[in-house]
């Protein structure tokens, strides 16, 4: 549900955080998370993973599997338990009972600093019973075994578009339909939040009584008010909250819902709540250090809906460490852009004075200090992972980056020369205006990289998905061939230059592309999708004539758009000439 919460899931960027002995987070097409809100965040764009390197419908083949060969349901959940430390388990006499519920896996959903931010915003209210719901224990809550029909509320906490797959799953699975107006007071009421119904929730309109917009320290002591009256109309009331079934609202007029943001991150410390060995980051305490992010690349969520940029006093952060270490011997650092951190140097200095490990979400290639690099290499991190995201100087200054080719280089040097193992890198293909040549450059970049860096060089390719609320809303996805032939002939020239490659899919970023620029309309084919696949997707759209060419083409600038209900605090005007800017840096027609 609520939260810009580091959604910490297995990112990308995570994969600085493992340690020498042992494997690295595998790469996903995600960023961080942001503070405990319905939201994420990511160093510069906000696209999580299923489960790593999986997509939609494999989950769900997973899942099917899961299901026919594992234990009854009760005994599973009481396995799990009885590995966890941290679980809150309350009494339900005379409390109001609500389900966090992570659309995807045990394993993932644990991973993410948003399901942990969460559990412990609600669980401090002594009326309040909270409990965990996961994928792959549908349709039970872990804690109690319950029922998700038993609760009052479903609270969903969503990082990446295409969970909302597994969202509906899990409603059907509950025996809760999953169009809010077949729904009646025999029903919970479902709330979504998280970052990417916070920068669009209009496909998610369809299917919830109310989805929040912003951190969850703001809107979830108002949101209990209003649950504890019994009546789905109070949430009309509350502060960040869009209910799309509410009569005052009229799409495409003036903003009406304004997303809360936590000014005072040091009021409410974001950390490890509950220790499990089923996670992707089973050997270290999460901390959170900042929100959002001021670099303002104009393909990143984190960057424009997420703002301001916000940090944790040193002082709180040492405290959580602290704690942190009474469980593990490695902290690891959150943050859209950990190495941006004002003290960072003091921070993970003062870290290894406690006698902890480091490790960090997220790296810039031009803020890499050396007293970080000593504390990463001393902590036994074998791997660095940095996001040029373009090739070429020119889309880098277009997508505006802010990195030369020099940063780059020089981190790779700074990597060879404190003995990291491996260097990740990742880039996006079909950015606006890209050309052959520009794509050629991400391989020659890669190259380069490779010949001064003798460690193992590998490169995450994804395609570019423009998002709500940033300066390329209004961009065109590139087509699927397109970006099939790219990725083929990327891979082609990385795997001859001795780099290693890991390629996205462009069908699955075409169904997210349609998912995040999506209206109501694309929400009811979500709700009537019968599987996670591309073959039940396109039926669906199909079955409620959405044309998802629609939402994957340019959007006129002066038209409005289905988010516009939303009052991000950015000014449209802004993103304009923002994006007018990118263009002009491209040489390019804004409708390319």
């Amino acid at each position: 549900m609520i939260t810009q919460t580091q959604h910490i899931q297995p990112s990308r960027y995570m994969e600085q955080v493992a340690p020498r002995s042992g494997g690295s987070a595998r790469p996903t097409q995600s960023g961080l998370s942001r503070g405990p809100d319905w939201v994420d965040r990511g160093p510069d764009r906000v696209t999580h993973s299923l489960h790593p390197r999986r997509s939609p419908s494999q989950v769900w083949a997973w899942q099917t599997a899961w299901e026919h060969k594992s234990p009854p349901a009760e005994t599973a959940i009481r396995r799990r338990l009885a590995g966890e430390v941290g679980t809150i388990v309350k009494d339900w006499g005379g409390r109001l009972p609500i389900a966090l519920v992570y659309p995807n896996t045990y394993h993932v959903g644990m991973s993410s600093l948003a399901v942990h931010a969460l559990y412990q915003l609600f669980n401090r209210h002594d009326d309040v019973v909270c409990e965990r719901a996961f994928l792959d224990h549908t349709p039970l809550a872990l804690e109690s075994q319950r029922p998700l029909t038993d609760f009052a509320a479903l609270a969903f906490t969503v990082s990446y578009e295409l969970d909302y797959f597994n969202l509906v799953a899990i409603l059907r699975a509950a025996g809760v339909p999953p169009l809010a107006e077949q729904r009646d007071e025999r029903h919970p009421i479902v709330i979504v939040g998280g970052p990417a119904p916070t920068a669009n929730p209009l496909p998610l309109a369809p299917l919830c009584d109310a989805v929040a917009l912003g951190d969850g320290e703001v809107i979830v002591p108002p949101l209990l008010e209003a649950l504890r009256t019994g009546d789905r109309a109070a949430l009309a009331a509350v502060p960040g909250l869009y209910s799309p079934h509410d009569t005052q609202y009229e799409i495409h007029d003036t903003p009406c819902v304004t997303r809360q943001t936590s000014l005072d991150l040091d009021a409410l410390p974001v950390s490890t709540v509950i220790y499990t060995a089923d996670t992707e980051f089973d050997d270290m305490a999460l901390v959170e250090v900042s929100r959002g992010c001021g670099r303002g690349c104009r393909f990143c969520l984190t960057g424009h809906c997420l703002q301001p940029p916000r940090e944790r006093s040193l002082d709180v952060l040492l405290r959580q460490a602290e704690a942190g270490l009474r469980h593990r011997k490695r902290i690891g650092l959150v943050g859209a852009a950990v190495s941006d951190y004002s003290r960072i140097d003091d921070l993970v200095a003062d870290i290894r004075a406690l006698g902890g490990r480091i490790a960090v979400s997220s790296l810039r290639a031009d803020s890499l200090s050396e007293p970080l690099l000593t504390a990463l290499a001393e902590s036994g991190v074998q791997t660095l992972t940095l996001a040029p995201e373009a090739g070429s100087q020119r889309l880098r200054d277009a997508i505006r980056k802010g990195l030369t080719e020099d940063d780059i280089l020089h981190a790779a040097d700074l990597a060879q020369a404190y003995h990291f193992r491996q260097l990740k890198l990742y880039f996006m293909v079909g950015l606006p205006g890209e050309t052959d040549a520009d794509v050629s450059a991400i391989a020659d970049l890669c190259g380069a990289v490779h010949d001064r860096f003798r460690g193992g060089v590998t490169a995450t390719i994804t395609p570019f998905v423009p998002k709500a609320g940033t300066p390329f809303q209004w961009a065109a996805m590139a087509p699927v061939p397109v970006l099939q032939a790219r990725l083929r002939l990327l891979a082609r020239d990385l795997r001859r230059r001795g780099v290693r490659v890991h390629l996205e899919s462009a069908d699955w970023a075409a169904v997210q592309g349609v998912l995040s620029r999506g209206d109501e309309h694309v929400g009811r084919a979500l709700a009537a999708c019968a599987a996670p696949t591309q073959t039940a997707w396109r039926e669906a759209l199909l079955a409620h004539d959405v044309d998802p060419a629609r939402y994957l083409g340019a959007w006129p600038l002066d038209e409005p758009l289905p988010w516009d209900v939303v009052d991000h605090s950015t000014d449209r005007d802004l993103l304009r000439r923002e994006y007018l800017r990118g263009c002009s840096r491209m040489n390019t027609d804004r409708s390319v």
